[in-house]
């Protein structure tokens, strides 16, 4: 199974970026998918989580700005009301389960920059 996200770039304070990624591969069942940040000399931080037949949640800081929805194996993140702190590599997480097996794993994307800046 492999994750590849799209739609990082510059964006100025005050503007909008889409992200996606689409996990690819193989039978699976998506539990939940997530997107994380890193900002230089930062933790990675949970931004947003949208669970199978649940609602989404979202970290403090991006309540109200951020909107995470999915369709199919493709979660997309609508980045609003940018901020310069949301400069971070992003990176899109799924929790799965292969077809026919019993456990299931974290699969990660490649991480896309997002850089906020007049």
């Amino acid at each position: 199974v492999q994750l590849q996200a799209f739609g990082g770039g510059l964006v100025q304070p005050g503007g909008s970026l889409r992200l996606s990624c689409k996990a690819s591969g193989g039978a699976f069942v998506i539990n939940a998918m997530r997107w994380y940040r890193q900002a230089p000399g930062n933790q990675r931080e949970a931004v947003a989580t949208i669970p199978s037949g649940d609602s989404p949640n979202y970290a403090d800081s991006v309540k109200g700005r951020f909107t995470i929805s999915r369709v199919g194996s493709t979660v997309a993140l609508q980045m609003n009301s940018l901020k310069p702190e949301d400069t971070a590599v992003y990176y899109c997480n799924a929790n799965l389960r292969i077809v026919d097996s019993r456990d299931s794993s974290e699969y990660w994307g490649q991480g896309t920059l997002v850089t906020v800046s007049s």
